[in-house]
């Protein structure tokens, strides 16, 4: 992404540059004619589809309950118009953190353009990724997921969501949305186009996946363990370029990356491999939504076994492509003596990386002396 400089003179209306400097409260202008929607009567019914989630049941309490009705909810086609609202409001969001968090930032730090782009990636979705794993661990918690892990599978079709539950994919999915957008408000470099296209699409399709198959339960427990990793990994990096001496986090995000990669497939194996399998209900039916067939097992499984796999392929190809760099650096240089000395030897800096940043934390031969002439 290009710095932003300020200009004086305001781009015309409508314009690239004018889009691209004014995103935000062009967004705010479109999420707010919603809000206000909901003050007219004759717009509220519509209004309201994209403010609230829908879908809502109330069930009477038992015994074991509370005294009051519960409410819980389930997915249908209105949801697509609640996500499309909580997308404009990821837009806000993240130009918020933008303008008044990274930009101060990284005015003082002074980034190269390399850095300038990969800190303002790392800082957003290090927020991102905090929110939603402290967010998605005090669901687990309150509904006793900790403590009852049967609960992934046990009573499948889980067709019925709690209000944290449905909100929390719905806030998901708009978040991932957003970023489409994003690459084009960011101005994000054409090489890096195909690379974040490729992240973003693999979270879409999982979470997409799990919310209308009603394997939301699986789902949580899996979004939040992985974004507990990835967020170690893009605060690390954080840290990594306020100070470039900084590596241990590096070294415990690889290590946490790939229990992370082994506890996914333990858990889905587990859930989808025998719980399900072992369930008395095995009908397809949409009615009740319980997708609870061989064919839908099976496809779950592999789409989640080749995601992993593909993660762990890209890993040690730059574990491996980090190490022989380092190793060559590190390895002592054996220089013949030259038959002629003028002038002074040239000498080629090299450069390792971490996920694909540049450093320039590599040290220096010292320069040989010049042979005295006999």
């Amino acid at each position: 992404m290009a710095i932003r400089k300020k200009s004086t003179k305001s781009p015309p209306v409508l314009s690239h540059e004018f889009v691209l400097q004014n995103h935000a409260d062009i967004v705010s202008c479109v999420a707010m004619v919603f809000l206000l929607g909901l003050m007219l009567e004759i717009t509220a019914k519509a209004s309201i589809i994209f403010v609230t989630l829908q879908y809502n049941v109330t069930l009477p309490a038992t015994e074991e309950q509370a005294t009051e009705s519960v409410s819980l909810y389930y997915y249908g086609i209105k949801d697509l118009a609640t996500v499309f609202f909580y997308m404009l409001v990821a837009i806000i969001i993240h130009a918020v953190i933008q303008e008044y968090m990274l930009d101060k930032i990284n005015r003082r730090m002074h980034f190269s353009k390399t850095k300038h782009s990969k800190f303002n990636e790392s800082g957003q979705l290090s927020a991102f990724y905090l929110f939603a794993c402290v967010w998605g661990t005090f669901i687990l918690i309150s509904e006793n997921y900790i403590s009852d892990p049967t609960i992934l599978w046990r009573a499948y079709p889980h067709n019925l969501m709690t209000f944290q539950m449905k909100f929390f994919y719905i806030s998901q999915l708009a978040y991932w949305l957003h970023a489409f957008p994003e690459l084009y408000f960011q101005k994000t470099k054409k090489e890096d186009i195909p690379r974040q296209l490729v992240y973003i699409g693999l979270y879409l399709f999982h979470i997409a996946g799990a919310y209308p198959l009603n394997l939301n339960h699986l789902g949580l427990v899996l979004l939040v363990l992985h974004y507990f990793v990835e967020f170690l990994f893009h605060i690390s990096r954080l840290f990594y370029f306020s100070n470039e001496k900084y590596q241990k986090g590096f070294s415990l995000w690889a290590v946490l990356f790939v229990l992370g990669r082994l506890l996914t497939l333990i858990l889905s194996v587990l859930t989808v491999g025998f719980g399900l399998a072992r369930a008395e209900n095995q009908k397809l039916d949409f009615s009740t939504g319980n997708f609870n067939v061989l064919a839908v097992r099976i496809a779950v499984l592999a789409s989640i076994c080749v995601t992993q796999a593909f993660m762990m392929w890209k890993f040690i190809n730059f574990q491996l492509r980090r190490w022989r760099e380092h190793s060559a650096f590190q390895a002592p240089a054996v220089k013949k003596k030259p038959t002629v000395t003028k002038g002074r030897s040239s000498k080629k800096g090299t450069e390792n990386g971490v996920n694909g940043t540049l450093t320039s934390n590599v040290a220096d031969s010292p320069r040989n002396k010049k042979e005295k002439s006999s």
